[in-house]
Parts: C-alpha cells; sequence; structure tokens
C-alpha cells in the first residue's frame, strides 16, 4: 500500500491494544498488524486527516458519522457505516448519506481488499443510511433489509429526490431485494453474519447485523449515543425491541450514530434506556394529568437536556409522537 508515515512501530501499536504482546495470540497480532498498516496507508502523515475507515475487530472497518443536524451542508455524514470481509467476499453494513459518500466507502473498500462485494445491507430507510448505494450498483452485490424495507424506499422515493437532490446527484435509489422476514444467515466465507428483522421501534423496518465471529452488533438506528434517538414509530415498541436485543450475544456494539462500546448491550444502551423509558413515564404522567399536546414538550424530559445532542431540535418531536401514541392506550 502506498501513502502514509514510516516512522510507526507495529508492536508498539500492539502492545497498547492486548497489554502486552507477549499475553496477546498470534491471530490477534497479525491482525493488530494488518490494522496499523492499513490506517498507514490510509491516513496522511501527522497534522492530516483521520483515515475513512478505522479496523475495529479482525475483518471489521467502521467510518464513525459526524453529529451535524439534519439541517447542516454535512448532513451526508451522520451515520455510522461500513463493511465487514470473510474469506470469500464482503458485506457492507449502511452506505451513508450522498452518493459521493458511498463511493468514499466502496474506495475504502478497495484499499482493503479487492474480494467481491456480496451484499450491501440496509439497517432502515433513512437518507443518512442508504444514498450512497448507488455507489455499489456496478459491483455483485445482492443489496438486503427487513422484508418492510422495500415499501419504505416506495413511501420514501419522493421525499429523498425532493429534498437530497444535492446528495443523491444524478444517481438512483437502489431498493432491496434479498428481504429478511425473521433472522436470515449469511455466509461471507468462514464467517456468518446474522440478520434480525425487528418489530416496530425505530422505525417499522429496522434491522440488525450480528458477526458471529467478532460478536459485533450493528444495530443501525435501534441505538444512539451521545446523539439523542428520534422516534419514527414506536416508543414502546422500541424499549420492548431494547430488551430482546440485551439477548444477543454480542460484545461490541455498533450504534447507528455515536461512539462504539467494547462492553456489551447493556452498558452501550444505558443512556437510551433512560432516556426512552423517561419518555414512556413522564409523557403517561402529563396525559394523566391534562397537559395538552402542544405544552408537553417544555415539560417532559427536561432534565435530559444537557446529556445529549441536538436535544432542542429532536426531543419535541419524540414529545409529539409518544403523546399521540400513548394517549389513547
Amino acid at each position: 500500500m502506498a501513502g502514509g508515515c514510516s516512522n510507526a512501530r507495529d508492536p508498539v501499536r500492539c502492545r497498547g491494544m492486548f497489554g502486552s504482546t507477549d499475553t496477546a495470540s498470534p491471530d490477534a497480532l497479525r491482525w493488530c498488524a494488518r490494522g496499523v498498516l492499513l490506517f498507514l496507508a490510509l491516513a496522511p502523515c501527522s497534522g492530516g486527516a483521520a483515515p475513512f475507515v478505522e479496523p475495529l475487530a479482525p475483518g471489521v472497518y467502521l467510518h464513525i458519522g459526524k453529529h451535524h443536524p439534519v439541517q447542516s451542508p454535512h448532513r451526508h455524514d451522520i451515520a455510522n457505516i461500513g463493511f465487514v470481509i470473510g474469506a470469500r467476499c464482503i458485506a457492507v453494513i449502511d452506505t451513508g448519506g450522498s452518493a459521493d459518500l458511498g463511493k468514499r466507502l466502496l474506495a475504502a473498500i478497495r484499499q482493503v481488499s479487492t474480494l467481491p462485494i456480496c451484499y450491501v445491507i440496509n439497517t432502515h430507510v433513512h437518507f443518512d443510511h442508504v444514498l450512497g448505494n448507488a455507489a455499489f450498483t456496478d459491483t455483485t452485490a445482492q443489496f438486503a433489509g427487513h422484508v418492510q424495507l422495500a415499501g419504505a424506499f416506495r413511501g420514501s422515493l419522493e421525499f429523498f429526490r425532493e429534498e437530497f437532490t444535492a446528495e443523491l446527484g444524478d444517481a438512483q435509489l437502489i431498493k432491496p431485494e434479498l428481504l429478511v422476514e425473521d433472522k436470515l444467515q449469511l455466509d461471507l466465507g468462514n464467517r456468518i453474519l446474522i440478520l434480525q428483522a425487528w418489530a416496530p421501534a425505530h422505525t417499522d423496518h429496522d434491522l440488525t447485523v450480528l458477526d458471529l465471529h467478532t460478536r459485533t452488533l450493528w444495530t443501525g438506528d435501534l441505538l444512539f449515543r451521545e446523539r439523542l434517538p428520534i422516534i419514527d414509530s414506536s416508543l414502546r415498541g422500541w424499549l420492548g425491541v431494547m430488551e430482546s436485543l440485551g439477548t444477543l450475544d454480542a460484545q461490541r456494539v455498533i450504534p447507528g450514530h455515536g461512539t462504539v462500546s467494547e462492553q456489551g448491550w447493556q452498558a452501550a444502551s444505558a443512556d437510551q434506556s433512560r432516556y426512552l423509558s423517561m419518555l414512556l413515564r413522564e409523557t403517561r404522567q402529563q396525559i394523566a394529568i391534562g397537559t395538552f399536546l402542544g405544552e408537553a414538550a417544555a415539560v417532559i424530559g427536561q432534565a435530559e437536556r444537557d446529556r445529549w445532542e441536538l436535544f432542542d431540535a429532536v426531543h419535541p418531536t419524540n414529545v409529539n409522537r409518544s403523546y399521540r401514541e400513548l394517549e389513547w392506550e
């Protein structure tokens, strides 16, 4: 690989990751060395920009989105996107919020591997996860998603074309052809991914991806960290799905937005669980005492304001949708 800096010491970097090279397995050290070489190849020398993707575990690569508001000119780059490499082929998990970002993801993949891309998996239909799909039309990839995702695409086409003209350009919107009703196992070659469709929660078509080899769970927007979660389907449903996600054998958790957790689901989801549980409890309380919908957002959840990015932009919408869901329960 060309580029990068020449003053790195792979064993030193790997010792920092594993505590000591003496206690790390040979496979782990080989992976770490490959990851360091990738970092050096993709990143310029000191003072330059960070690499587009970072290795998280053997064969797992992630681009972390930024916490821009949806009105920002940088809104195309707010979601976590990445890929998993098997012995036979590669699976992409979400493609970003513009055709150009999808092209950057494809270029990053090709700097790591020449294996074919066999799957592009969309966790749900929101623009920041799917508008990069067009970059992968010339690959051999099958596009996969929740069984309800195709319908969600059809319902979003006009909206995307009107509101995201700059992000789409001349690219076409690519819909899923491989649809998941419950669970689907994908074999990338000595590497199994479990795709699981969920009941209405963040949306009515959320999908997760579990890499059994590294116990890495890609949650899509079923999990937000730092950035306030937004309800697009069901508050009660989302809390129920979160309980079920806690039963999966995942050590590393990649949220749809925010930082990765290496401490398992309970630690990763604690802040979101607190916020959504509060929203359920306090919305019910305000309904019970007769607070009108238009007044509820100023009362509910204010203790959470300083704990989240974009609270003022998102929280009123969450209160509105939660109130409408709960007022006739």
